[in-house]
């Protein structure tokens, strides 16, 4: 199915129906999990050819594998993209991405709310390597255009922002790097190609922690780049050849499973966090609640021109801080008390302590992750089962 057949069909349906065709080799429709770190050349010809990019084909699967190579396609003609490549974790995605982009002395412009291992990325190990990150405040346009110079490579934003929901105007930031001749990265993991389209808001290269949503089961862990075809093959070339941040063939084919259902799962995410934030925000335990489908986000308008829909994570504020945030964590009965995000589970976990340990207290307070800020991934439960377990909970917190 070529990407112009898209707008003949709904999203959903190409969840189920993906690019189209059943696998080449044997004609299954689901595709086959190539369990093999091997390929058999038809002559050394064959193989010299291979090797020299001559000829298309696999060789061995650090370099490639024919499940990965489906995944890939499916990530690519979702995302509306040229390519793609699955890495072995959303981490290696990410890290494959900057060091193609910067050398030693360059520097890159980031969102400053980010999850907690891009920031440790970010803030501790590209120092090493002599590349500067500078994360700002990206709500505030001005701030992008202040933090890039003759020796910024690139432009890094995530919406919405992990943990506190906050929007980037993406056209915007867009705009502002095709004046300084930079690439924009979008981090979509939290929306999917399913609420927001980043490359068609004028991104040159969409990234995903596959081990959220695209998986949706909390079954694996997986990354995965789309973005132009020359791009992807540097990536693959140069970065997960070398690197090795490979992804296994079961993995990969665990995530082609998850785009079958992922938008009727994303439907859902989103219908239950609207009532689950609807409750919060009138509890009178509850101090602020972050969900961008509410009219009180600061960026609600922002988000409804940018996004389709508005997803399944909330954060909220609890009054009584950290301790009654504990309370309320260790109370709940249905709700798993976890990290990671996207499953088919719903999930509570403390950002300060947990997920973005990682900041310092003065980078939490610059970010407004306070120590009262919980978050939530409404999982695809009964809304009314979620609410019940979260009204429970709440009564036992001493505020």
């Amino acid at each position: 199915m070529e990407n112009n057949e898209m707008k003949r069909y709904s999203f959903a349906t190409l969840c189920v129906h993906g690019s189209g065709g059943a696998d080449p080799a044997t004609g299954a429709i689901s595709v086959p999990i190539y369990q093999s770190s091997t390929f058999k050349f038809k002559s050394a010809r064959h193989g010299a050819q291979l090797f020299a990019g001559e000829k298309e084909g696999y060789v061995y699967t650090r370099l490639g594998n024919p499940t990965q190579s489906a995944l890939e396609k499916e990530m690519a003609f979702l995302e509306g993209g040229e390519a793609a490549l699955a890495f072995a974790s959303g981490m290696a995605a990410i890290s494959a991405v900057v060091f193609a982009y910067c050398r030693a002395g360059d520097n890159l412009v980031s969102t400053n709310t980010l999850y907690g291992g891009t920031h440790n990325l970010f803030m501790e190990t590209l120092p090493r390597f002599n590349i500067e990150a500078r994360e700002v405040d990206t709500t505030n346009l001005e701030n992008i255009i202040n933090a890039i110079d003759d020796k910024t490579r690139l432009l890094y934003i995530e919406t919405p922002a992990n943990p506190t929901l906050t929007i980037t105007d993406l056209r915007a930031c867009a705009k502002i790097a095709r004046d300084y001749k930079i690439p924009l990265v979008v981090d979509n993991t939290f929306p999917t190609p399913y609420f927001q389209r980043p490359l068609e808001l004028g991104a040159d290269v969409v990234l995903h922690s596959a081990t959220k949503y695209i998986g949706g089961h909390g079954d694996t862990v997986a990354g995965v780049v789309v973005g132009k075809k020359d791009f992807i093959d540097e990536l693959r070339a140069n970065f997960l050849r070398d690197l090795g941040a490979v992804i296994s063939p079961l993995n990969a084919w665990l995530l082609v499973r998850g785009l079958k259902t992922l938008a009727i799962r994303m439907e859902r995410h989103q219908q239950n966090a609207m009532k689950v934030a609807k409750f919060l925000q009138f509890h009178p335990k509850i101090k602020r609640v972050w969900y961008p489908g509410l009219t009180t986000h600061p960026q609600h308008e922002l988000a409804k021109k940018q996004m389709a829909g508005f997803g399944g994570m909330i954060s909220f504020e609890i009054k009584g801080g950290r301790r009654a945030g504990e309370q309320l964590m260790n109370a709940v009965k249905l709700i798993t008390l976890a990290v990671s995000l996207g499953d088919v589970d719903s999930l509570i976990e403390h950002p300060a302590s947990m997920t973005h340990s990682t900041y310092s207290e003065e980078e939490l307070a610059k970010c407004g992750i306070t120590e009262s800020l919980v978050r939530l991934s409404v999982g695809i439960e009964d809304a009314r089962d979620l609410i019940q377990d979260l009204s429970q909970a709440l009564r036992k917190v001493k505020v």
